[in-house]
């Protein structure tokens, strides 16, 4: 980063995450004794670079509270219908605090990778553009119904994963206008493809599971024993 550059997080966790079939938001189901979400903002306390960390969650969230927050740079803010909306608010809480950049992360990605992280943000400040942690699709790809209708190409297919990091001002520019505009936001990268704002692709590791079905669960766990005896 450079010097004076100011560099925030936003955390959009206001979804009920329907395909977990749980009685409870998917970001608060235990994982190895700790909710997703812990493990998700813990990991991310560990970004020495970053100065403030926003959480959006539900209104009517009855499982969040500030003693899950690890330090003093987390605050949260209201989250909204969908994703896009989430994020939204949680950039125009963060407008006092002005920070230069901002990197979007599912509350469901627990197990990325704290270097990967810091690869994405030392590119993008250096080619001074947006970019995305993503992998190179390995499996073939088949487009079709109940049948298929042809192999797609994968050759230039990536998948996406968070972080997603921008430059603050045109990351909210370009949800403000896609969201007024009625365009289907699935990710912060397709908000600035709209507008024509370039996205790097940078090549992370694809254990950065996005915890979503019931089968998820333990094979998190699994990568989450094993990074820990990575690090041991």
């Amino acid at each position: 980063m450079k010097k004076n550059d100011k560099l925030a997080v936003v955390i959009p966790a206001a979804g009920v995450g329907s395909r977990m079939q749980a009685q409870m938001p998917k970001q608060y189901i235990p994982l190895l004794g700790k909710p997703i979400l812990v493990h998700t903002l813990q990991k991310l306390a560990g970004l020495d670079c970053v100065d403030q960390f926003m959480v959006a969650v539900s209104k009517e969230d009855g499982y969040f509270s500030t003693h899950l927050l690890p330090d003093s740079r987390f605050s949260h803010c209201e989250g909204g219908q969908e994703r896009a909306d989430s994020v939204l608010l949680a950039l125009q809480a963060l407008a006092p605090s002005q920070p230069d950049w901002v990197l979007v992360h599912d509350a469901a990605r627990p197990l990325v990778a704290l270097d990967d992280i810091r690869r994405l943000i030392e590119q993008c400040v250096n080619q001074g553009q947006g970019g995305i942690l993503a992998a190179k699709v390995k499996d073939t790809i088949k487009r079709g119904e109940a049948q298929v209708q042809e192999t797609v190409p994968r050759a230039s297919l990536w998948q996406a994963f968070t972080p997603q990091m921008f430059k603050y001002e045109e990351l909210l520019t370009a949800l403000e206008l896609g969201l007024s505009q009625g365009a289907n936001i699935t990710d912060e990268a397709s908000a600035m493809e709209l507008q024509n704002k370039p996205v790097q692709l940078i090549a992370a590791r694809t254990d950065n599971l996005k915890i979503t079905t019931p089968e998820d669960l333990p094979l998190a766990e699994f990568i989450i024993q094993q990074q820990g005896k990575q690090h041991d």
